[in-house]
């Protein structure tokens, strides 16, 4: 699918409309995916906040734009182990920002189906972050109800993607889409 950093979800009949509201921030591909576009961004902080300003504005963007989701590392994998193995090495990456952290890890699979199970990912990807935690002394906790923290974890097909959000992103930023 070439290089993308940033997921993006349209609507039902939004898709052209999203791929015109988000092609001033990079290249935009289609994927084989309904509806999913990926598109490679210089400078996320300004396109998050021009999306937010612009959906604050104009409500209506909201209608096309399902959700966007920016991943800040990417894997590539070919079975569900390669899968588990890559994302655990990332969300190790990520543990000491969730250090007491309230946190839960949100997976999106796209592709894999029948391979790969979204709950079971999220499960060992919480108790990594966890046992990460417990044995360096900084214990975190699960928590779905506004949670501290969210790790995403996106996938199409044999691609990974994971980034962390902090509770003031997830409240400024509501397309993402996580909550």
């Amino acid at each position: 699918m070439g290089e993308w950093n940033v997921i993006a979800t349209a609507h039902e009949n939004g898709f052209r409309r999203c791929r015109e509201l988000l092609q001033r921030f990079g290249p935009v591909a289609g994927t084989r995916y309904f509806n999913v576009l990926v598109l490679l961004v210089e400078d996320i902080p300004l396109m998050l906040e021009t999306l937010r300003l612009q959906a604050a504005a104009q409500p209506e963007v909201l209608r096309a734009l399902s959700r966007v989701i920016p991943v800040s590392r990417r894997f590539d994998f070919q079975t569900p182990e390669g899968f588990a193995d890559g994302a655990r090495r990332i969300v190790l990456g990520l543990a000491p920002q969730l250090a007491g952290k309230a946190f839960h890890v949100r997976m999106h699979r796209r592709g894999f189906k029948g391979r790969l199970s979204s709950p079971e990912a999220e499960r060992m990807l919480d108790d990594v972050i966890l046992g990460q935690l417990e044995k360096v002394g900084t214990p975190g906790r699960i928590s779905f109800d506004r949670p501290d923290a969210i790790v995403a974890v996106e996938t199409l097909g044999t691609e990974g993607g994971l980034s962390l959000w902090t509770r003031a992103e997830l409240d400024a930023y509501p397309f993402l889409g996580l909550d």
